[in-house]
């Protein structure tokens, strides 16, 4: 149903309120200093603390309103002490749980099986949102996949050609009216912010029933006067700036670019037209934009954002119809962590003003900004009191880029070599060792190959006598609270060598009883020790750093930790033997070990920039080909290296796509071709449209493959051709991110339609991911569904004959 949008309250004026009326043609000015976007956990995780007390009941709704209000209230507070008080300087860039549902929700984007979230007044309210979100015990929720190339997920929008696009959501209007009253920019509130509305459609889906041929884009004109509803709504309320994101613009799309550039104007260059609106400033994050500049100044809008960190600089030609359009440089990286060398920065700002004033621009209104949301990175080193001082002098997390983008509008620091490097260079002990060099130049090809699968194939079924369609699980299980607190104990020295060891072992016990009870087939020992995927093996290699409190959000309540991988990598002593091998000497069923990919410790860490990603990439390869190598020792004839980020870094232009495929490929090779014939190697992936890289997960070479499936409702299946992917697959048939119990008949349905496609002798089941986030309740039901799923196949297939 479509209905009115609330209307702002009658005494939220300001002073603005007068000239608002006028519509943009009232210039506040741009901000010589703002970030596109700031971390919004909070500096101690004040959402995620705020979002699971609500889920599980702990507090109702209007404790967790006046909490996540609080947090956003101390937020603007500490933005403005950084030294962003100029009006708009402040990008509203809030999200309960992600900015694209908050822009899907802004226009009615709700796909037809989550009708019942609609309240009577064509709204979404709390627990419809979450909904969406997280699913409900009869719908699954909106897939979920990686954000351009970074590890944060968003959920992919449904749409179809008559879903009823209206303003479901006023939460834009509503925050900046707050910022209002908190008193943000000098009186002037925050600057509003919206995915833009042809990045929206580029990321949306058709929904299920959509017919053949549907386009989410056919919705673009309607999509957009929604958006035209919302800027009047904010040009109302008294908003001088309205930020929409166009990051799609800095990645190759299913159409080309002439086709884009003119949808640009069919978007925002359709909302200049309208007089009642704010300012528009469109921002292009995660990379440059090249030739689609000058369509995006013919739209019209008053500022354009660019990526300069990925991106060039525009020449003067790109600029020529800049007009009186503002320009702001991205020139603060966004996504690493590493300090930014100032004096080549502002040479680089100093040479896009000149250029920007040779195209007839105005010189003196280019300001300065991040490359990309600051969500990417944590909140502030101040608490970092562990790292090294030669590492910390090289850092800078989100408040420390805030006062880089301060000092460089402020025009006090001389200006170097605009060729220069980007970052502070690091120089102190750990960054270059000999040995590790040396070992990764004697590299041959041979170390990238094994035997042919066939052979594999044959010993590894002699070894293990696996049946057909094997169940197991990805390799975490619930980290329960006497787990956390074994951890947290040993860190802080309330608990010695001995005891840890000994809580270990009981939850490993524990977890592989659980797995013998429920009959799964190849067992894990359930990761107790492991903090994180990533963390984990950071803390036990050279060359990495981990931080104490720095905090960034992965998806909704998820945040991780990344590590900083500053310098060559070495592994001084076995990781994972220990607990692994325990494990084994549990049960007569195979255990498999698991260990992260090179690429994914790359993907989850802030990674060093002085030297190429491949390099790097075979370090930490060559570390884990050690690990794998003292695990077969151990007796342990499974190890899964899970490579869930492979997609991740996938380049956005396809012209660079071959060249990254090319050493993540390899880098995998050479962690794991050192395994013999009769050892397993799988290896698992999750949550990124890994169909567009499946000749990549094919060179892969592993043994076994586990993929996410069940979220996306199995689409990787169709890219899975058994003519080109012979090796096991194992789908997963059970979104664990979603806090639902998998019917049988369900998790059959799924089986059943992967054996169709994949044939059997290689189809394996198990979840989509790792079980750490899940209770024992809910995983002991889901895998007793799962394992009684398998078997119902099984017996109706009339496939219960040994693999091989």
């Amino acid at each position: 149903m479509t209905t009115a949008p609330r209307t702002p309250d009658a005494d939220a004026g300001t002073d603005a309120d007068a000239d608002a009326a006028t519509g943009p043609a009232v210039r506040t000015p741009l901000p010589a200093a703002t970030p596109v976007g700031y971390p919004r956990i909070g500096p101690d995780r004040e959402l995620k603390k705020a979002e699971e007390a609500y889920w599980a009941g702990r507090i109702d709704r209007t404790e967790f309103a006046a909490r996540v209000r609080t947090l956003r209230g101390a937020t603007r507070a500490r933005l403005a002490g950084l030294g962003l008080t100029a009006a708009a300087s402040v990008p509203e860039t809030f999200s309960l749980y992600d900015q694209v549902l908050d822009a899907a929700l802004a226009v009615g984007i709700v796909p037809d099986r989550f009708a019942g979230v609609l309240g009577t007044d064509g709204t979404v309210d709390l627990d419809g949102y979450f909904a969406l979100a997280r699913g409900t015990a009869d719908q699954p929720p909106l897939e979920m996949t990686k954000w351009f190339d970074t590890n944060y997920h968003y959920l992919v929008p449904e749409i179809g050609p008559d879903t009823d696009l209206h303003v479901a959501s006023t939460q834009v209007v509503d925050l900046f009216r707050e910022s209002l009253a908190d008193g943000a920019g000098e009186g002037a509130g925050t600057r509003p912010v919206l995915v833009g509305p042809l990045s929206l459609l580029l990321l949306a889906k058709a929904q299920d029933g959509a017919p053949e041929g549907f386009d989410p884009l056919d919705r673009l004109d309607e999509v957009v006067a929604v958006y035209g509803e919302i800027l009047r709504l904010l040009h109302e309320t008294g908003a001088s700036w309205v930020q929409l994101d166009e990051p799609a613009l800095a990645a190759d799309q299913r159409i080309d670019p002439g086709t884009l550039a003119s949808l640009l104007e069919r978007a925002e260059g359709r909302l200049t037209t309208a007089e009642a609106r704010p300012q528009i400033l469109v921002t292009t994050p995660y990379g440059g934009i090249g030739d689609l500049l000058p369509a995006l100044l013919a739209t019209g809008v008053e500022a354009v954002h660019l990526d300069l960190t990925r991106g060039d600089l525009p020449s003067v030609d790109q600029l020529a119809g800049v007009g009186g359009t503002r320009i702001l440089a991205g020139l603060v990286e966004g996504r690493s962590v590493w300090r930014t060398e100032l004096p080549t920065a502002a040479a680089r700002l100093r040479l896009l003003r000149e250029r920007t004033a040779a195209a007839g621009g105005d010189a003196d209104a280019v300001a300065v900004s991040t490359s990309v949301s600051l969500q990417h990175v944590p909140h502030t080193l101040a608490d970092e009191t562990d790292l090294p001082a030669d590492l910390l002098a090289t850092l800078a997390f989100a408040d420390e880029k805030i006062g880089e983008l301060v000092a460089l509008a402020g025009g006090d620091i001389e200006p170097g070599s605009a060729d220069g490097p980007r970052s502070v260079p690091r120089t102190f002990a750990g960054v270059r060792r000999d040995e590790v060099r040396g070992r990764a130049a004697a590299l041959t090809r041979s170390d990238l190959e094994r035997s042919a699968f066939e052979v594999r194939a044959a010993a590894q079924q002699s070894v293990l006598g696996l049946p057909v369609l094997p169940t197991t699980t990805i390799g975490s299980f619930p980290q329960v609270a006497s787990v956390r607190r074994a951890r947290a104990d040993h860190r802080a020295g309330r608990l010695d060598d001995a005891g840890y060891e000994q809580a270990m072992r009981e939850e490993i016990g524990r977890v592989i009883d659980v797995q013998e009870e429920l009959g799964l087939d190849v067992l894990v020992h359930g990761e107790p020790e492991r903090n994180d995927m990533v963390q984990y093996f950071a803390e036990h290699l050279d060359g990495f750093a981990t931080t104490r409190n720095g905090w960034v959000q992965s998806y909704g309540s998820r945040c991780t930790r990344p590590s900083i991988l500053f310098g060559d990598v070495a592994r001084p002593e076995p990781i994972t033997v220990a607990w692994s091998q325990y494990a084994q000497s549990l049960t007569d069923k195979p255990v498999k070990g698991i260990l992260t990919g090179p690429v994914t410790i790359l993907a989850w860490s802030f990674v060093r920039d002085d030297q190429p990603l491949g390099e790097t990439a075979d370090q930490v390869a060559l570390a884990l080909r050690d690990e794998i190598a003292d695990l077969e020792t151990a007796g342990l004839g499974i190890v899964q290296v899970d490579e869930p980020a492979l997609r991740e870094l996938l380049p956005l232009r396809a012209a660079d796509q071959e060249a990254y495929l090319r050493w993540s490929v390899e880098a995998f090779r050479l962690a794991t071709s050192g395994a013999a014939d009769a050892t397993q190697i799988h290896t698992h992936l999750c949550y990124s449209e890994f169909n567009e890289v499946v000749d990549a997960i094919d060179a892969l070479g592993a043994d076994v493959t586990s993929i996410e499936a069940a979220r996306s409702r199995g689409e990787i299946l169709e890219a899975l051709d058994p003519e080109r992917f012979s090796r096991g697959i194992g789908p997963g048939v059970w979104d664990i991110h979603s806090p639902r119990v998998p019917a049988t008949e369900e998790i059959r349905d799924q089986l059943a339609a992967a054996l169709q496609r994949v044939g059997e002798g290689r189809l394996w089941a198990n979840p989509d991911c790792g079980l750490k986030t899940r209770g024992y309740e809910e995983t002991r039901a889901s895998l007793r569904n799962l394992v009684e799923a398998a078997r119902t196949v099984r017996e109706t297939a009339g496939i219960g004959v040994p693999v091989g």
